[in-house]
């Protein structure tokens, strides 16, 4: 159990150590993992920014991803999509929506400045915590697409199943706890208030 997402980046910072002096990039996926990312990358005197995606939702069931989908418009949609009844009509729907979202989030998280060049670095990916592993499944693709000299990725806690499909995709992975008991990722934490945009503006600002 963390205390909070401050409490589980200093646990990752001491596990992440090694990277401490190589000046790595940590890179967080908004909102929920920017105060992490940001601690993090104090912790490990690193920069600091974020990687853009999106979950894809289930019809009527936003809180389940049937996927995810990065700023190039690359997505991932996960086996039991049909199932739970995201034809090719609506995913082809659900994308574009995601894709404007993200275009409207970079034009306020990143107004000023592009964002930071991974290409040759250390990059830590990190989220508060990974349920079906999709929007982190987007991230590593994404991030690895920009030519990084070794990609992390990097969770406080997983699900097992989570964890098994995001390990092919980065060179190292770091993960605290994958109880097999898992069911969200907020049962993890005794303080897990949401991340807002003003937050998120605030810790870029910074």
């Amino acid at each position: 159990m963390f205390q909070n997402r401050e409490d589980a980046a200093r646990q990752l910072a001491t596990r992440l150590g090694a990277y401490r002096g190589q000046k790595p990039l940590v890179l967080a996926i908004p909102r929920g993992a920017v105060p992490m990312g940001k601690t993090l990358a104090g912790l490990l005197k690193g920069d600091f920014d974020v990687v853009l995606v999106r979950k894809l939702h289930a019809p009527y069931q936003p809180e389940l991803a049937i996927g995810a989908i990065d700023e190039s418009g690359w997505s991932t949609i996960a086996p039991y999509a049909a199932e739970v009844g995201a034809d090719p009509h609506y995913i082809a729907e659900e994308k574009r929506q995601q894709l404007r979202a993200l275009d409207a989030r970079r034009a306020m998280y990143s107004p000023l400045r592009t964002p930071i060049d991974p290409a040759g670095r250390v990059v830590i990916v990190v989220d508060d915590g990974l349920a079906t592993g999709a929007t982190m499944i987007a991230a590593l693709h994404s991030v690895r697409q920009r030519h990084p000299a070794r990609l992390v990725c990097a969770v406080p806690v997983s699900s097992p199943e989570a964890l098994e499909k995001v390990r092919p995709l980065a060179d190292e992975v770091v993960c605290l706890h994958a109880p097999e008991d898992f069911q969200a990722v907020g049962q993890f934490y005794l303080h897990f208030p949401q991340v807002e945009d003003d937050e998120v503006i605030e810790q870029l600002r910074a």
